[in-house]
């Protein structure tokens, strides 16, 4: 058997398994909030939190989950419940390219994202669309001091942070692609359903969301 299908086979593999394991991710995606939340001087800024309308977490992905590349993560979507309280149920979400700094073998990198307005939310809730071209883009300030109320803060419709052993800190992933991944909403809710009707919604989250929902209203509920 030759290299090149040896590769084919291994990436294959890898895909199979990051459509079967969505359940684990959302704990890593609840895990991952909870260790950058717990230091508020070098978290997400409470105030933007608070702000945003929806949060991207794509929690760091094993060898595995790679492809060719290597700059490609699945994670979740969850926006504000319509009356402004609580989270919505998890879409499942791809973000492909930008400036990761995956690397097969590589270390495991954490990325965030707070969608900051509807501009940015229905953005989000398209088949695909790319940082930087069409939504503004800014690394996002990290801590509670009044470095957070920055210009790109104030007007970038998404702002990003990346962590990468305990290292937290705001990255630019302008260029990156996002869409919506349809193996892991069929996998959660047991039926092909579209992000917009899970976020938008009354879909009730699956069990295995309850720890990603619990830390999120933990920390912003609007309650």
């Amino acid at each position: 058997m030759n290299v090149k299908l040896l590769t084919v086979l291994a990436l294959g593999a890898g895909l199979a398994h990051a459509a079967s394991d969505a359940a684990d991710r959302l704990a890593a995606a609840a895990d991952s909030l909870k260790e950058v939340m717990g230091t508020p001087d070098k978290a997400i800024p409470q105030n933007l939190l608070n702000k945003a309308q929806c949060i991207v977490i794509v929690p760091g992905l094993k060898k595995a989950a790679f492809v060719v590349g290597a700059k490609y993560g699945k994670g979740f979507v969850n926006c504000r419940s319509a009356d402004g309280v609580g989270w919505s149920a998890p879409g499942g979400i791809r973000v492909e390219g930008g400036s990761f700094g995956f690397q097969i073998g590589g270390q495991e990198t954490d990325v965030f994202m707070l969608v900051m307005n509807q501009k940015g939310m229905d953005r989000l809730l398209s088949d695909k669309f790319t940082l930087g071209a069409d939504a503004s883009v800014a690394a996002g300030p990290v801590g509670r001091s009044t470095q957070a109320e920055t210009d790109a803060a104030l007007t970038a419709e998404i702002l990003t942070w990346s962590r990468s052993k305990g290292l937290f800190a705001g990255i630019s992933l302008s260029g990156a692609t996002l869409r919506e991944d349809a193996d892991w909403d069929k996998e959660l809710y047991g039926h092909p359903i579209k992000n917009r009707e899970v976020i938008t919604g009354k879909t009730d989250p699956p069990a295995a969301a309850a720890g990603l929902m619990a830390e999120l209203n933990k920390y912003s509920s609007r309650k």
